[in-house]
């Protein structure tokens, strides 16, 4: 008897969960599809260049299902800008720390945000193109300092841990160690182009993208160090 009354009631429970309907599911495709594209669009045309009929083309879908779900292309790029911080955040907790490993799990961050840039491009040209306008759109954003919280936080964990075991400096805040990382990584790669004809040097040989990630871990790593 004792154990036959969770079951009818978690039965009762999961019966009452209302799952989506078709509709709800093509209208959430629809929506993805739409962002997917505009992601791609804005991040090769930029705001101006991304054009609405643009991007319905490459979703195969309308004008007006942009409108619907975004409410503008503003609404629309806001909600691309949003999604590529999601995705990266999202991979970033994927991330396997071990806080007893303070040093190996900086090192692992780094290397994370590193490769994670030159796998998305459309990461670097997206906020490239944001920066252009001054940031004037993410900061109409509800959720973007949700984001950033979580990717402090993983650096806290991190430097706490470290800090604890007396190979990390006391005086060091997460998020100073994070635009280290961010703009060391960021910078290399958003201006690669420019800096190899600048110092006529190949920045996207192999070579030279491994002498990279091997600095930037140094660097990092000297900073959080005990004097």
């Amino acid at each position: 008897m004792a154990t036959t009354v969770p079951q009818a009631r978690n039965s009762k429970s999961a019966a009452s969960v209302k799952r989506p309907g078709a509709r709800e599911l093509a209208a959430q495709a629809t929506r993805e599809s739409i962002l997917k594209a505009a992601i791609k669009v804005f991040a090769k045309s930029g705001f101006a260049g991304g054009r609405v009929e643009k991007i319905s083309k490459a979703a195969r879908s309308y004008d007006r299902m942009i409108y619907y779900y975004f409410g503008s292309k503003e609404g629309l790029f806001i909600a691309a800008l949003e999604e590529i911080y999601r995705r990266f955040c999202e991979a970033e907790a994927k991330v396997d720390l071990n806080r007893e490993q303070p040093v190996e799990s900086l090192k692992t961050v780094v290397l994370f945000t590193w490769n994670y840039y030159q796998k998305h491009p459309e990461f670097i040209t997206l906020l490239n193109s944001e920066n252009l306008h001054r940031g004037k759109h993410i900061s109409k954003s509800m959720r973007a300092r949700d984001y950033s919280t979580a990717a402090i936080s993983i650096l806290e964990q991190v430097l706490t841990s470290g800090v604890g075991k007396g190979v990390f400096r006391a005086d060091v805040q997460a998020r100073d160690v994070y635009l280290t990382i961010a703009s060391l990584c960021y910078f290399y790669l958003s201006n690669r182009f420019t800096l190899s004809a600048f110092l006529g040097q190949d920045l996207e040989a192999a070579a030279a993208l491994s002498h990279w990630e091997r600095f930037v871990t140094d660097a990092v790593l000297r900073v959080v160090a005990p004097a």
